[in-house]
């Protein structure tokens, strides 16, 4: 990095076009994504337009359309050009439509066609997953016809391991591993070694069921079939470990009752988080009042029974505000998101509960003046404030600090965000109070 960031100032072109050429295109993006994107993208401006393609699909999506921002239209479409059709295509589905089309006006046509037959299919299907850089032979050629044949299609193929084999009309008739071509006599039929029985999914099928699916059997790609089981394209076993992580992080969020995030959390904007994490703690709110509404029907009628009834309100709020924090930190841990990141992160989150206390307190004094219809709405909103205020910051900091410890932050965070919630919770609740019965009681 210290020799990178000397290359950057000294303007030493034919260093950084060496950089980005000599390593292997992943370290390259770790390196660069450090930088962020405008000195990233003044190191890529010096290497070819084929290297930059190599190295583009390693950086997140997020940070692809920070690139894109700083990249004239001319370089972008050839970049886009070099680039592996289902690489290609997840950029493109970032971008406004003008700009897509300003740069497939640059590109040549056939992968312009390429790229608008892929960009029409339904997004989170198969087809929005595959690449059509397969290797495909007939059935009727020999096999040393089909070592010939692969050598001239290779260099422009994803992947050769699999070989596919179809008829005039592209039906899928059956495939081959190169490992058995190589292994098998020259003058032997395609159509007599293929193995016949493929499995193989839709085009338009949910691409978790095709990431399943490459999982279940091991295999390194499952071709994609339209309704007519004409050959489309390929899923490869990388982007079907991306879809596995890409849903496993949904599903994360999901449980830690957050609106699934579509950039991580680090590039997730403040609003649209606070708004995402907002909402299900304004219905889990909801749902804690009803528990207040039950004790007040059931419960003891006389004076100061009203703390007995908001209480579950209020140790919930806290409750849910934490495990949210919590949830989305330790993804972003399990992503490596917050390397170096971590006074930020506290910053964030103080700013973020604060957002979110204040709104949740506005609406618990509005439910508490609705049920006892006094001063003690007072007492319930600052509370609902503080405690979601400080659950916000624990839940995201107490992960942090057990990484920091060498323990798990997914099996230790949850209980002890759930325990010292309640704990600072009951402490609040009952100190605000006891001032406000002096201060306006």
């Amino acid at each position: 990095m210290p020799d990178l960031l000397q290359m950057i100032q000294e303007k030493d072109e034919q260093g950084l076009r060496e950089f980005c050429e000599a390593l292997f295109p992943g370290v390259v993006a770790e390196m660069l994504d450090e930088l962020g994107a405008t000195e990233a993208w003044e190191v890529l401006k010096h290497a070819p337009a084929e290297v930059q393609a190599e190295i583009f699909p390693f950086f997140s999506i997020h940070f692809q359309v920070q690139l894109v921002d700083l990249i004239g239209t001319q370089a972008l479409s050839q970049i886009i050009e070099d680039m592996s059709p289902d690489d290609r295509v997840d950029l493109l589905e970032r971008l406004d439509p003008e700009h897509v089309e300003s740069v497939l006006r640059l590109v040549a046509q056939a992968e312009r066609s390429d790229i608008r037959k892929l960009l029409s299919y339904p997004e989170d299907s198969a087809g929005s997953i595959m690449t059509t850089e397969y290797a495909s032979l007939p059935v009727e050629i020999t096999v040393k016809e089909a070592l010939d044949r692969l050598r001239v299609q290779a260099p422009s193929r994803e992947t050769i391991y699999y070989v596919y084999v179809t008829d005039e009309g592209r039906h899928l008739q059956g495939f081959l591993s190169l490992r058995k071509l190589i292994l098998e006599k020259p003058n032997t039929k395609l159509g007599d070694i293929m193995q016949r029985d493929v499995i193989s999914v839709r085009v338009d099928e949910d691409q978790e069921v095709v990431a399943q699916e490459i999982a279940r059997y091991d295999f390194i790609a499952i071709p994609v079939v339209d309704n007519q089981n004409r050959l489309v394209g390929i899923v490869t076993h990388d982007d079907a470990a991306d879809v596995m992580e890409e849903e496993a992080t949904e599903d994360a969020h999901m449980l830690g009752a957050v609106q699934p995030l579509e950039d991580g959390y680090v590039a997730t904007p403040f609003f649209e988080l606070a708004r995402k994490r907002g909402v299900w703690l304004i219905i889990l709110l909801g749902a804690a009042s009803l528990t207040a509404r039950v004790l007040q029907l059931v419960g003891p009628t006389e004076s100061g029974s009203w703390m007995v009834l908001f209480l579950p309100m209020v140790l919930a709020s806290g409750g849910n505000a934490g495990s949210q924090s919590a949830t989305l930190v330790i993804r972003a841990l399990a992503l490596d998101e917050t390397k170096g990141r971590v006074p930020w992160i506290a910053w964030r989150e103080i700013r973020i509960g604060a957002l979110l206390g204040s709104v949740l307190a506005a609406l618990s004094f509005f439910l508490a003046q609705l049920m006892v219809g006094n001063q003690a709405s007072v007492v319930v909103m600052l509370t609902v404030f503080c405690v979601v205020s400080v659950g916000t910051i624990t839940g995201a900091m107490l992960p942090l600090g057990l990484k920091r410890l060498g323990l798990d932050p997914a099996f230790m965070s949850t209980p002890l965000i759930a325990a010292l919630s309640d704990m600072f919770g009951v402490v609040i609740y009952y100190t605000t109070a006891s001032f406000a019965v002096h201060l306006i009681f």
